[in-house]
């Protein structure tokens, strides 16, 4: 046996948002949580749809009020740019992309089933929790609210 594992060929995708919250670049999210292809188009399209759904709905009072006060699409709620990208939509993609990753990470430990594999699935846990937090953290900020609630008992 050779030990080679042949990785799947990948598309470049995007998929279309609500209208309000910005499209998501599949390239992009692979290149940013350094996914190979290992991970296939439609797993990675089907995570990215979860994410999106998730994360919405957690938005979507705050959404509501934005709305309300008209904006049509997040970029207007702060039109900010940070590295000729609106700032909203950075944070925003950044929990899209932290929620894949968390799913991720947790999916797709190794094809290995020896004590090395057990031993690094363990390493890998600790990363997707990262994950989570990350994605935690993002959605507060676009909440406008702490990473944290500290109480004086």
């Amino acid at each position: 046996m050779s030990g080679f594992i042949g990785q799947a060929n990948t598309e470049p995708f995007i998929l279309s948002n609500d209208g309000f919250f910005p499209d998501i670049d599949a390239e992009a999210l692979r290149a940013s949580v350094r996914l190979n292809g290992d991970v296939s188009d439609l797993r990675l399209e089907t995570s990215i749809i979860n994410a999106m759904l998730s994360t919405n709905r957690e938005l979507a009072s705050r959404k509501a009020n934005w709305q309300a006060a008209g904006h049509d699409t997040l970029a207007e709620v702060d039109p900010s740019e940070i590295g000729g990208k609106n700032g909203l939509e950075q944070i925003y993609t950044r929990a899209i992309q932290a929620l894949v990753a968390a799913e991720l990470a947790e999916r797709y430990r190794s094809f290995d089933a020896t004590n090395s594999a057990t031993r690094q699935a363990d390493d890998l846990r600790p990363t997707a929790d990262d994950y989570r937090r990350d994605h935690r953290h993002a959605v507060r900020d676009l909440l406008g609210i702490a990473h944290a609630t500290v109480e004086l008992i």
